[in-house]
């Protein structure tokens, strides 16, 4: 039993120790240690390496020891250092994206099948008519929503959301529609739908559904693999994958695929898991970052025609314990910059470029879902890692940068919040 028990808590990293009592714990050090040896023949030099530390920090071996009692052993860190202000402006239900209009208002979309537009001044709340039905339920419903780049002029903007299929099935699609505002709110017309997941699969889960624009007026879509795996590396569907479309829905003739027609003529790269963050740097350059399975969450430069690896490897391992091999074991797939074993559950991602903070013009911002933080990433040309994290005691969905440089914040769930982050005085 031992044994068993020390494989598991290798694997899995060193949340559940943490969650343990003193008593617990001491029990559990125990009974880990002594089959040490043989446990050693079975599992990565990496994943050993972070249990070790596990161990040492749960046990205060390492770091600051914390009052704690059985019931709550660890205290929330302190975050009167932090270099911000975080100021609510408004609450919503299930909150799940936001973007900014040229007037300064947010649309934000709530899961459940809301658009609505936001004041960022004083939180006032108006809905848009003309939103499309929704699959809601599971991780699906409406997601994503992006201005066209020359909304100013065409009024056009983007939307991303689960929409139903035959039976029991589902998948995200993706719509054009024309916005015009109005005191009361606003309505769409004209919708368009210009891509949809293919095939519609049971589930509800790993849709991803993510949209970027690039600076030369592409427009990027993240696809989830809907839990389903194989289909990631499968070149006949568009799970798994990073989408590259014209603003019109079509497939660029420039596109690493165009000449295998079909859904592969979409496809600009493969092999991910559930990608849940899309953002250009000032060079251009596209960072993703997703959810891996047990462990392993993944930041990652999207360069065109690649394979990610997943499900073939990944960081992490399945959740039912079987081992993935890790990305150092098969070098032919791109590798991420950053991975997170325990996980972050990344949830939105911008690359700050403000005024607000100098301090942060350049870096990387991804809202954490299980980890309740805002993590901030630093870049050296293509290479990354974790700078800071700011614990926001929320699940953070989304992450936008205002026009004067702030940084805003989605809280995620029933009543979460829109958060306005500036510089503390």
């Amino acid at each position: 039993m031992c044994f068993h028990l020390s494989i598991y808590y290798i694997t899995l990293g060193y949340t559940p120790i943490l969650n343990l009592s003193q008593e617990r714990y001491l029990q559990t050090v125990s009974c880990i240690l002594i089959p040490l040896p043989f446990i050693m023949e079975k599992i990565t030099m990496n994943r050993l390496l972070v249990f070790i530390t596990s161990l040492a920090l749960a046990g205060g071996i390492i770091g600051p020891r914390v009052a704690h009692s059985s019931a709550d052993w660890w205290e929330e860190p302190d975050q009167s250092d932090r270099a911000f202000v975080a100021t609510p402006i408004a609450s919503f239900h299930e909150p799940w994206a936001m973007t900014f209009l040229p007037d300064g208002r947010l649309l934000v979309t709530e899961k459940a099948g809301r658009l609505l537009v936001v004041s960022p001044d004083d939180g006032k709340t108006t809905s848009i008519s003309g939103v499309p039905d929704v699959d809601y339920g599971g991780q699906g419903g409406f997601a994503d929503v992006v201005l066209h780049p020359n909304y100013s002029t065409n009024g056009l903007i983007y939307l991303s959301y689960v929409e139903a299929g035959d039976g029991d099935t589902r998948g995200a699609a993706v719509a054009r529609t024309k916005l015009t505002l109005t005191p009361d709110g606003g309505r769409l017309a004209d919708l368009e739908v210009i891509w949809r997941q293919n095939p519609k699969v049971t589930g509800r889960g790993h849709f991803g559904h993510r949209l970027v624009f690039s600076p030369d007026g592409y427009l990027f879509i993240s696809s989830g693999d809907r839990q389903k795996f194989t289909p990631a590396q499968d070149m006949e569907q568009n799970l798994g994958k990073i989408i590259r479309l014209n603003d019109d829905g079509s497939a660029p003739s420039s596109n690493p695929f165009s000449d295998r027609g079909g859904v592969a003529e979409q496809i600009w790269t493969l092999g991910h898991r559930n990608p849940l963050g899309l953002a250009f740097d000032a060079e251009g350059r596209l960072w993703e970052q997703e959810m891996g399975p047990r462990g392993g969450d993944e930041l990652n430069l999207i360069e065109r025609g690649d394979n990610y690896g997943y499900p073939i490897v990944s960081n992490g391992i399945h959740y039912n314990g079987n081992p993935i091999p890790d990305h150092a074991t098969r070098p032919e797939f791109n590798a991420p910059e950053v991975t997170w074993t325990p996980v972050i559950s990344p949830a939105g991602l911008i690359i700050y470029s403000g005024d607000l903070f100098p301090q942060w013009k350049g870096s990387g911002f991804i809202g954490g879902l299980s980890s309740e933080a805002l993590i901030r990433v630093a870049f050296e040309g293509e290479t990354a890692y974790e700078a800071e994290r700011f614990n926001m005691g929320k699940r953070i969905r989304e992450i936008e940068q205002g026009p004067d440089g702030a940084i805003w914040l989605l809280e995620d769930k029933a009543g979460g919040r829109l958060l306005k982050l500036t510089p503390k005085p």
